[in-house]
């Protein structure tokens, strides 16, 4: 327990300083957050955020990574083949992102070279990471909810690969789609990394019922993910000065993702990430309403849906908050729901 707690405070400390060394850096290169216009069906009114430095989620995943290194330090804890690989992915995805907005700085505007291209590029980096995954690592590969046996249905090999690469995939979309508002995506996910931990650590505990690999390790990683979703939001929280960028939205999808397919929680995710999922989903469903009215009408004023409430009337604090609460509830229930199987298991 005592690594869990490393990991997550030297992450956090890593973080504060070094995103407050960030705001600096790139406000003295003079490159900022380009913003959608209305020629592109933008939020306008959030036009006075222009010029906002980003790539703050470089302070995020490099500062997760820290704590977790660190947190080896102390006897007990060995580097895992498991945790390394997820590092692998992470650091991909988040280079991923790195490109796009480094390419949005440079040509001042909110598309980069990927805009049309990085589902695929992003789907495709995936899959490898799930199959080198499944090669070096004993990772179980059953369909699960809970745990590997609940309700334990073995997959093929290539099946679970692509299973566990849309899990990843989809929470790589779903965080980029959340992070619109100021210290929305860095809060929710801090929530999904505390579950993860106690997830994580819940299974170390217990191994006889889990049979995770390396869980103590992942239970570090998560801290220390949660730790530098903290840290970051001391300078991302409203107002915001410095955003995360693609990079840290594309490299907490991955962790979270992977996490899930570690923990074997696969449908847990969904709860875990309950507000990136009803973010996603609301840009799904206004495009397929938009479609199907032959492209006259929309559902929501605008999509995704945060951005809708704000210009109901609600202001953006109000909404962040909300939000957060809502996110609380789905992660609180994923934790019941773990919870309350693991006390079965017991009884």
């Amino acid at each position: 327990m005592i690594a869990v707690f490393i990991g997550g405070a030297i992450a956090m400390l890593v973080s504060l300083f070094g995103t407050r060394y960030l705001i600096t850096f790139f406000r003295r290169i003079g490159h900022g957050q380009p913003i959608l216009g209305k020629e592109d069906l933008g939020p306008t009114h959030h036009n006075y955020k222009q010029g906002t430095p980003t790539m703050g989620g470089v302070a995020i995943v490099l500062s997760a990574f820290v704590g977790w290194a660190v947190a080896h330090l102390r006897g007990g804890l060995a580097f895992s083949d498991q945790a390394l690989i997820m590092w692998a992915c992470i650091v991909v995805m988040a280079a991923m992102g790195f490109v796009d907005d480094f390419i949005k700085v440079r040509r001042a505007h909110n598309r980069g070279i990927f805009w049309k291209k990085k589902g695929y590029v992003t789907f495709a980096l995936t899959v490898l990471s799930l199959w080198w995954l499944t090669a070096a690592t004993n990772v179980s590969e059953n369909f699960s909810i809970t745990r590997a046996d609940n309700p334990g249905w073995e997959l093929p090999w290539p099946v679970w690969v692509v299973w566990g690469a849309v899990m990843v995939w989809s929470a790589t979309n779903a965080v980029n789609v959340t992070d619109g508002l100021d210290g929305l995506a860095g809060g929710a996910a801090l929530l999904s990394f505390l579950a993860y931990t106690i997830i994580a650590y819940l299974a170390f505990r217990n191994p006889e019922l889990y049979g995770l690999v390396n869980p103590l390790d992942i239970a570090v990683l998560a801290a220390a993910f949660a730790g530098a979703c903290g840290g970051f939001l001391w300078w991302n929280a409203a107002p915001a000065k410095i955003f995360m960028g693609d990079v840290g939205a594309l490299g907490i999808g991955a962790a979270l993702g992977l996490l899930a397919v570690t923990t074997n929680t696969h449908l847990l995710l969904i709860l875990i990430c309950g507000i990136n999922v009803f973010e996603a989903g609301s840009v799904a469903v206004q495009m397929g309403f938009f479609k199907a009215s032959g492209r006259k009408r929309r559902l929501l004023r605008m999509s995704p849906i945060h951005h809708h409430f704000e210009l109901v009337g609600w202001p953006e604090t109000s909404v962040i908050i909300r939000f957060w609460i809502i996110q609380g509830i789905c992660v609180a229930t994923a934790l019941a729901l773990f919870i309350g199987d693991f006390t079965r298991q017991v009884g």
